[in-house]
C-alpha cells in the first residue's frame, strides 16, 4: 500500500522549531502488525492501494487513478536508479557459507557508475555474513556456468573498516564488467523487512519500469507501481515526466539506535541529475512539481543546497560540492528555490558540464523546510526511521494520523 501526501503551503507547514539533532526517536513510531507486511508484490502494478492525504483529508483509491489527483501541465520526478543483484554466495571447503553484500565501491572510485564499468577486478564496501569464519588474506572461490563460459569468481578479505569490509573482487572473465558479473553471479537484495528469500520473479518484479542506471541495493519503491497504462493516462494530462539518479544504499535502512538524532550518522548516497532534469525543475517550480519517492525528494532538495552553495562560493570545484548532514541547518538558505537552481544551473554551465554527479548526506526531518517538490508519492515506512522523519517532515504534525 502506498501514499500521497501534499503541502497546502510548501513553506509554511512545519514542525515547531527546534534542530532536529534535538529530535527523540522514541516519538516516531506507530503501531505496525507484522501480518500487514505485504510478502509479495500484486501481479499489476498499478492495482495496489492508495491513500490521498489531500489539505487534511484523507480518501483512498488505487494507483491506476493516481493522475486524478495531480494537476494538469506539473511535473513528477523519478529515480531512475537500477537495482543490482548485491547478494554473492561464496562456500569455503569446510562446507560454510560466506554471503557478501555489495554496499558500495570503494573511495578510490569517484562514483558508481566508474566502479560498475570497471574489468577484471574491483574493491567493494560490503556486509559479510560468517565473516568471523574467513580471516584476511584468505581466498574464496565461486564458479559459473553460463552458456559455454565458465565465469570464475574470487574474493579476498582485504580489511575491516568501520562497519563494512573492504572486499578484493575478481574474475577470469576480463571483458565483463563488474555490473555483468553481478547479473551472472549475485542474488536479488529485498528489504529486510520483507522476511523471505529472493525469488526469480523479483528480478523483475523488484525493478521498476523506467530503471536504468545500475547502482542501488534496494528500489525507490514508490516508483514500483507505475506502468506505461498510468504513464499514458499522466500523458494525456500533459503531466511531465523528468529523471534523476539516486543510488540507493543499504544505510536507508539502518534503524536510528541513539536517543536523538544528534547521534545518528546519515548514510551517504551518491546522486547523478543531468542540466536538462534541472531545467525542468526551474520552469516547474512555479505550478507543480511531484516527487516520485523519498529518495527522489532527497535528491531535488540536494540540488537546492548545492545552487545555495555556488553562490556562496563561486569558486568551490565540483569535487567539493556535496551536501553535509548538517548543511540544511546550518547554512542560510533563505533563498527561492529558483534562485538557487539557477545558481546551480549557471556553475555547470560554467565549468562545461552537462551533468552533476556527487554525494549528498542530508538528513531531512521535522524541523526542515520543503523548497521544491508540492506533492510526494512514497510507500509507507518502518517505524523510528530517517524515512519516516522524512515523510514527517514533509506531512506536518498529523504525519501519524495517516499511518494510522
Amino acid at each position: 500500500m502506498g501514499g500521497i501526501a501534499r503541502c497546502r503551503q510548501r513553506l509554511r507547514l512545519t514542525f515547531a522549531r527546534m534542530h532536529p539533532k534535538e529530535i527523540a526517536i522514541k516519538d516516531f513510531t506507530y503501531d505496525l502488525p507484522e501480518e500487514l507486511i505485504a510478502k509479495y508484490p500484486l501481479p499489476n502494478r498499478d492495482a495496489s492501494r492508495l491513500l490521498i492525504w489531500k489539505e487534511e483529508t484523507i480518501s483512498e483509491d488505487i494507483y491506476r487513478n493516481l493522475d486524478q489527483y495531480l494537476p494538469s501541465n506539473s511535473l513528477l520526478v523519478f529515480n531512475n536508479t537500477r537495482v543490482v543483484a548485491a547478494r554473492l554466495l561464496f562456500q569455503k571447503i569446510t562446507g560454510a557459507t560466506i554471503e557478501i553484500f555489495c554496499l558500495e565501491p570503494h573511495t578510490k572510485y569517484p562514483d558508481i557508475t566508474t566502479a560498475m564499468s570497471t574489468r577484471g577486478s574491483v574493491t567493494w564496501m560490503c556486509l559479510v555474513g560468517g565473516a568471523s569464519k574467513w580471516k584476511p588474506g584468505n581466498i574464496l572461490e565461486k564458479k559459473i556456468v553460463h552458456g559455454n563460459m565458465e565465469l570464475t569468481l574470487q574474493a579476498t578479505y582485504i580489511e575491516k573498516i568501520k562497519d563494512s569490509f573492504a572486499i578484493g573482487l575478481s574474475w577470469n572473465e576480463p571483458d565483463l564488467s563488474f555490473a555483468e558479473v553481478l547479473h551472472l553471479a549475485g542474488g536479488m537484495p529485498l528489504p529486510p523487512y520483507i522476511k523471505r528469500k529472493a525469488e526469480l520473479a523479483d528480478e523483475d518484479r523488484y525493478q521498476t519500469i523506467y530503471a536504468k542506471h545500475e547502482g542501488s541495493v534496494a528500489a525507490p519503491t514508490a516508483g514500483l507501481h507505475f506502468t506505461d497504462t498510468l504513464f499514458q493516462k499522466l500523458d494525456a494530462k500533459n503531466i511531465a515526466r523528468s529523471f534523476v539518479t539516486l543510488h540507493v544504499g543499504a544505510g536507508t535502512f539502518q534503524p536510528v539506535k541513539s536517543d536523538t538524532l544528534e547521534g545518528h550518522p546519515m548514510h551517504i548516497e551518491f546522486i547523478d541529475v543531468t542540466a536538462e532534469s534541472i531545467r525542468n525543475l526551474i520552469n516547474h517550480i512555479d505550478t507543480h512539481i511531484t516527487a516520485v519517492g523519498t529518495t527522489s525528494l532527497r535528491t531535488i532538495e540536494s540540488l537546492y543546497w548545492l545552487g545555495c552553495k555556488t553562490l556562496a562560493h563561486p569558486y568551490i570545484q565540483p569535487e567539493e560540492l556535496t551536501v553535509q548532514q548538517w548543511d540544511a541547518y546550518e547554512m542560510k538558505g533563505d533563498l527561492p528555490a529558483k534562485v538557487a537552481l539557477q545558481a546551480l544551473l549557471k556553475y555547470l554551465e560554467q565549468k562545461g558540464l552537462n551533468r552533476l554527479i556527487t554525494r549528498t548526506q542530508l538528513l531531512i526531518a521535522p524541523g526542515y523546510t520543503i523548497r521544491i517538490p508540492h506533492a510526494l508519492v512514497t510507500n509507507f515506512h518502518q517505524p523510528q526511521s530517517t524515512l519516516l522523519l522524512l515523510v514527517a517532515a514533509f506531512a506536518g504534525p498529523k504525519w501519524k494520523e495517516g499511518y494510522n
